[in-house]
C-alpha cells in the first residue's frame, strides 16, 4: 500500500474513531447521582418553605435530564422565589421543553422571574409554538404590554390574539372563555366589546367575581366611574364577607386616590383570608404609603413569618426596615436570604 493510500485509511479511520465516540456519548444518558436522584421531595419542601439551601437543591433537580414532567411543573412553580441567572437559564430551558404543558409552566416562572419590559423577548418565541394552547399561554402572559414592551412581538401577538379571539367566540355558553375574551378586547381597547362579553358572562354566572372585576376596569376606563362604584357596591351588599370583593373594594379605592378608606377594604379582606399573602401585601403598601410604618411592617413581618420562601415580602420588609433605621432586622433577614439562595440579585445589588 502506498503512503498516501495508508494516510486516507488512517484519517478515515480517525473520523470513523470520532463519530461512533460522538454517537455513543449522544445517545447514552448523563448519569445522575443518586443523592440527586432521591432528592427531589426534600428540594420541593425546601424551596416551598424557604429553608436553607433551598435555591442550590431547587437548581440541581430543574437540571436533571431524567426528571419527570409532573414533578418539573411542580418545581417551576416555586422558582420564582429563587431568581438568580442560573434560575432564568433554567425557566429558558422550559421553554424550550418537547413536553407543551412543561412549556407553559415555564411561561409562569418567566413572569415571576423577570419584569414586563424583558418578557416579550423570553416568551415571545412562542407566539409561534406548534401547540395551540402553548400560543394562547403565551399570549395571556403578554397581555397588557404596552407596544415598546411588545417589541419585535408586537405583530406576532396580535395574530394569535385574533386566533384565540375566534376560538373563545365559538365557546359564547362558557363563562370562563367569556371572561378571556373580555381580556383580549380590553388589551386593544375594545371597551364596547368588552364590557358586552362580560355583560354575557354574568348573565351566565352572576356570582362570577372574576367577570365583576374586570368589568369594573373596563367601565373605569370608559370613564364611567360611577357605574363602577354602583356595581361593587351592588355586589358587597350581597356578598359583604367576600374577601376578593373586599380586596377589590380597596384597590378600587385606592386607584381612585382614597387611600384612608382604602385600608378599610384591604384589611377586612387580610381579616377574612389571613393566609392570603397578596392582600396583605397589598395592605402593607398602602398602610406604608399613609405613613403607618410600623403597622406595614407587621404585615410583612407575618407574611415572612407564615410563609419564609416568599421572597417579594422578604425583600419588601428589608427595605422598609433599613428605612426605620433597624438595621439589626435587616441583617437577619438578609443572612436568611443569602442561607436561601446566594446568588439573588438582591443580595448582589446591595440591598
Amino acid at each position: 500500500m502506498t503512503k498516501p493510500r495508508r494516510t486516507l485509511l488512517i484519517s478515515l479511520l480517525v473520523v470513523l474513531a470520532l463519530g461512533l465516540a460522538w454517537l455513543f456519548l449522544r445517545t447514552t444518558p448523563p448519569v445522575v447521582p443518586d443523592a440527586i436522584k432521591h432528592g427531589y421531595g426534600k428540594a420541593l419542601e425546601q424551596a416551598r418553605n424557604g429553608q436553607p439551601g433551598a435555591a442550590r437543591v431547587l437548581y440541581q433537580q430543574l437540571g436533571r435530564p431524567d426528571l419527570s414532567d409532573s414533578r418539573r411543573i411542580r418545581l417551576l412553580a416555586e422558582l420564582h422565589n429563587y431568581p438568580s441567572p442560573q434560575a432564568l437559564k433554567l425557566a429558558d430551558a422550559g421553554l424550550h421543553h418537547a413536553t407543551p404543558e412543561v412549556r407553559e409552566a415555564a411561561i409562569a416562572a418567566v413572569l415571576g422571574l423577570v419584569p414586563a419590559r424583558q418578557r416579550s423577548l423570553l416568551i415571545g418565541p412562542l407566539l409561534d409554538d406548534e401547540v395551540q394552547s402553548v400560543r394562547f399561554a403565551a399570549v395571556t402572559a403578554l397581555l397588557g404590554l404596552s407596544p415598546d414592551e411588545q417589541g419585535l412581538y408586537f405583530g406576532p401577538l396580535q395574530q394569535v390574539i385574533d386566533e384565540y379571539t375566534q376560538v373563545l367566540k365559538a365557546q359564547p355558553e362558557n363563562v370562563e372563555a367569556q371572561y378571556q375574551l373580555a381580556r383580549l378586547y380590553l388589551h386593544n381597547a375594545n371597551l364596547a366589546q368588552a364590557q358586552q362579553t362580560l355583560e354575557h358572562a354574568l348573565s351566565l354566572q352572576p356570582d362570577n367575581l372574576q367577570a365583576v372585576i374586570l368589568q369594573l376596569e373596563v367601565l373605569d376606563r370608559q370613564g364611567q366611574s360611577e357605574a363602577a362604584r354602583q356595581l361593587l357596591a351592588k355586589q358587597l351588599q350581597a356578598q359583604q364577607d367576600s374577601a376578593y370583593l373586599q380586596h377589590a373594594l380597596g384597590m378600587w379605592l385606592l386607584h381612585h386616590d382614597q387611600s384612608e378608606f382604602a385600608l378599610l377594604g384591604l384589611s377586612r379582606a387580610v381579616e377574612l383570608e389571613p393566609n392570603n399573602a397578596g392582600y396583605r401585601y397589598d395592605l402593607a403598601t398602602t398602610l406604608h404609603s399613609e405613613e403607618e410604618l410600623e403597622a406595614a411592617q407587621k404585615q410583612l413581618e407575618e407574611i415572612v413569618q407564615r410563609q419564609p420562601a416568599n421572597r417579594k415580602a422578604r425583600v419588601l420588609l428589608i427595605k422598609y426596615w433599613k428605612e426605620s433605621g433597624q438595621l439589626q432586622n435587616v441583617q437577619i433577614l438578609l443572612a436568611q436570604l443569602e442561607q436561601q439562595n446566594p446568588d439573588d440579585p438582591a443580595l448582589q445589588q446591595g440591598l
